[in-house]
């Protein structure tokens, strides 16, 4: 089984997915942002019945990824979730457990007031729509669309923070929420980097794959000492934005370490995509991300004092003192 903490500096009860719920986790991104994640206690929902309507209209802001302004719900809203898509994407279906990446306002149905957006904060929500990571009106209402839609959402409490609401939000347990959610992208399992292959000249370094189909790269290491400092050079350069030293980041990775080439992590192998604050992981990843764009792979090596130095992780089959090398795919930050 994989060690999803291997890489974190801190305990491992203290990651998580961030998204814009806790300000404390955000790596950061410190809001007063409560929703859409999960509430902490969340009993499983059955599911629900998805019907058209009422919606209320969306009066201002009505081009993909521009704020809206949406009106105050009429009458009583539906006890079924209501999902409209506002605008039709023709980018890749969204799945269940997919990596979300949107921008979204939500409201209160009975009186219109606004409690949370991202438009403002000027970065989309990064958020895994997975039960326990996201409420149950998002993850029922958006599985099944498609990148580049708009989607307008009525979520009763049931599907939402339930009969306990969100006191810090301002969410009772009788309100129904209103959501419109521009979804600019989605990451799975077999997500890669897409940039320009950038040469790999350097005999003294590890060469890394540069295919492009999900599958983990290969990484071979050459028989020569390791070098003494960080290094973090592209493989595929994106052309996405830069990744600082604060943000959160998404990516597909694989470790092996210099001294007998022997994989011990990879999100390959488990199938799964890893999120987390660059604050939290061992400094070789914090400095050798820091700077990089968005849809690139890139090689790290990083020298011990940076990684694990002689107190490598219990069960990580890492030795003490070994130098490591990764390649990172950097998907999406927030």
């Amino acid at each position: 089984m994989r060690r999803r903490s291997l890489l974190i500096a801190l305990p491992a009860g203290m990651v998580t997915l961030a998204a814009c719920g806790d300000d404390k986790d955000s790596g950061g991104e410190a809001s007063e942002s409560v929703s859409p994640s999960a509430p902490q206690q969340q009993s499983a929902a059955p599911s629900p019945k998805i019907v058209d309507g009422p919606l209320p209209a969306i009066t201002a802001g009505t081009k993909f990824g521009e704020k809206p302004t949406v009106a105050k719900g009429e009458g009583e809203p539906s006890k079924d979730l209501a999902v409209r898509t506002v605008i039709a994407g023709n980018g890749k279906t969204v799945a269940e457990n997919d990596y979300l990446q949107a921008n979204y306002l939500g409201q209160i149905w009975a009186t219109g007031k606004v409690f949370d957006n991202s438009y403002d904060r000027k970065t989309p929500l990064l958020i895994q729509l997975s039960q326990g990571r996201i409420i149950d009106g998002w993850r029922y209402g958006l599985t099944g669309k498609k990148v580049g839609s708009r989607v307008e959402m009525a979520v009763p409490p049931t599907w939402g923070y339930g009969k306990e609401g969100n006191e810090q939000a301002g969410i009772k347990g009788t309100d129904t929420l209103v959501f419109v959610v521009d979804i600019e992208d989605s990451f799975n399992a077999s997500s890669s980097a897409k940039g320009t292959k950038v040469a790999q000249d350097d005999a003294d370094l590890p060469k890394v794959g540069t295919n492009t189909d999900g599958k983990a790269p290969s990484i071979e290491v050459p028989k020569t000492d390791p070098p003494k400092k960080l290094v973090a050079n592209y493989i595929l350069e994106g052309d996405g934005d830069e990744v600082a030293a604060e943000n959160t980041v998404l990516v597909q990775y694989k470790g092996v370490q210099w001294d007998t080439g022997k994989e011990f992590d990879s999100s390959y192998a488990a199938k799964q995509l890893v999120s987390f604050p660059l604050a939290q992981v061992v400094k070789g990843w914090s400095q050798g991300l820091t700077g990089k764009k968005v849809g690139s792979r890139v090689l790290i090596v990083i020298p011990p004092e940076l990684g694990y130095g002689d107190q490598p992780p219990q069960g990580s089959g890492i030795a003490k003192n070994a130098t490591l090398v990764f390649s990172v795919d950097i998907l999406a930050k927030m």
